[in-house]
Order: C-alpha cells, then sequence, then structure tokens
C-alpha cells in the first residue's frame, strides 16, 4: 500500500513496534493527526475469541465520559407515548410502519436505531437492510428497550456499541483529535473496562492479542495489551 507523504512523516515520530503505556500513545497518536479536519480517534482490539462459537460472542455498549465528539441522528421506532417520550428525549427521527418504505428505499439519514421490543415485529422486516449497516437494534446494545428516554440520553452523551467483527477484532471510536490527552485516556480506559468486563469465560489464553489505536488518516500506535488487562 502507498500511502501519502504526510502519513510517511507522521510515521517516523514513533517506533511502529514498540507497545505504548496507553498514555503515552495517546500522546503519539494526537501528534499523528495532521488532516485538516478534526479526525477521529479509534481503538482497534484484536481478541483471543472465536466468534465462531456462541459462547465466545462479545457485544455491548459503554457510554464514554466525554462523548465520541461526534453528533448522532437517533431514530426510535414507538408507538404512542413512547413516541412522544423518544421525541422529547431528543430522538432526530420517530415512527412505526410509517418508516418501512422510507428505509426500504434506501434512506439511511440516522446513525442508530432504538425500538422498544413491541415494534421488534416491524423492524424485523428491515433486518436486510439495517444488519449489514449494523443498524439492527439489540437488547445487549441496550436499544430495543421500553426505556427509550435513557437510551437516546445515552446515545447521546457518547454511548459506542463493540462487538467482533468476522476477523474477531472490535473497531471503535473513542473520540477526536481535538480531545486533549487527558479526555482521550478517559474514554479508551472506560472503553478498556468494558471489553475486559465482556471476557467470555470460554475464552482460554491470552483474551487481548493486540490493542492499536489511530487517528483516521494516520498510522496507528501498539498499546501493550498486557496492560490494559
Amino acid at each position: 500500500m502507498k500511502h501519502g507523504k504526510k502519513y510517511v512523516e507522521a510515521a517516523k515520530l514513533y517506533d511502529k513496534q514498540t507497545q505504548y503505556d496507553k498514555d503515552e500513545a495517546v500522546a503519539i497518536v494526537k501528534k499523528l493527526a495532521t488532516a485538516k479536519f478534526d479526525e477521529t480517534i479509534e481503538a482497534h482490539i484484536r481478541t483471543g475469541c472465536d466468534g465462531r462459537h456462541a459462547d465466545q460472542q462479545i457485544r455491548g455498549a459503554v457510554v464514554l465520559p466525554h462523548g465520541t465528539g461526534k453528533q448522532v441522528r437517533v431514530l426510535v421506532f414507538a408507538k404512542g407515548a413512547k413516541a412522544d417520550e423518544a421525541q422529547a428525549a431528543g430522538a432526530e427521527f420517530v415512527g412505526a410502519e410509517d418508516l418501512l418504505p422510507k428505509i426500504q428505499g434506501g434512506w439511511f439519514d440516522f446513525d442508530v436505531v432504538v425500538a422498544t421490543p413491541d415494534m421488534m415485529g416491524v423492524v424485523g422486516r428491515l433486518g436486510r437492510v439495517l444488519g449489514p449497516k449494523g443498524l439492527m437494534p439489540n437488547p445487549k446494545a441496550g436499544t430495543v428497550t421500553m426505556d427509550v428516554t435513557k437510551a437516546v440520553q445515552d446515545i447521546k452523551a457518547g454511548k459506542i456499541e463493540y462487538r467482533l467483527d468476522k476477523t474477531n477484532i472490535i473497531h471503535v471510536p473513542i473520540g477526536k483529535a481535538s480531545f486533549t490527552e487527558e479526555q482521550l485516556a478517559d474514554n479508551f480506559q472506560t472503553l478498556m473496562d468494558a471489553i475486559n468486563k465482556a471476557r467470555p469465560a470460554a475464552v482460554k489464553g491470552q483474551y487481548l492479542k493486540s490493542v492499536t489505536i489511530t487517528p483516521t488518516m494516520g498510522p496507528g500506535v501498539k498499546v501493550n495489551p498486557l496492560k490494559l488487562a
């Protein structure tokens, strides 16, 4: 892969093979974010899980103390009083069956979908379009719930979902390059605490194989996984 000049220059600022302590890694990654826009800082965590086995799956959600720095648009499937509750909580879009043809027609101007349990029969019909985009509501992520007020408020406050991909890696944002080192470190530690807590009992051996944090446009910095357990 051929990288641009900025990427190559940034890569000279640190040793790519070294596994840094959390605070040092955060300080380096902020220096690597040299794009003209406010880059997202992401964490990529390779685990020792085998996602092909149901008892080694990891999926959950955590509220980052300093948020993600991103304006999140929430869509809520609810009716009656729960629909009113969702609107009052700040959801951008609220509806029921009326939303089906719009979404099936390719409308995706939202980032997170929340649904009350009674609406999952309706939402289920959108599985083929919401599923591949990672937008399907899920009880483990707190997005299938009767408490729509808390769900919307948590998402707006910086709640992120983490889950294993097909290669047993978790990819999540932990903030923006404009955040202070302390804010990024706090968010990162909160995420790692949640992932450590979510360790499946069936996983043997080393749970955290590698942890890397990276800006959107820059190279990744390795974090010592043994110091995050």
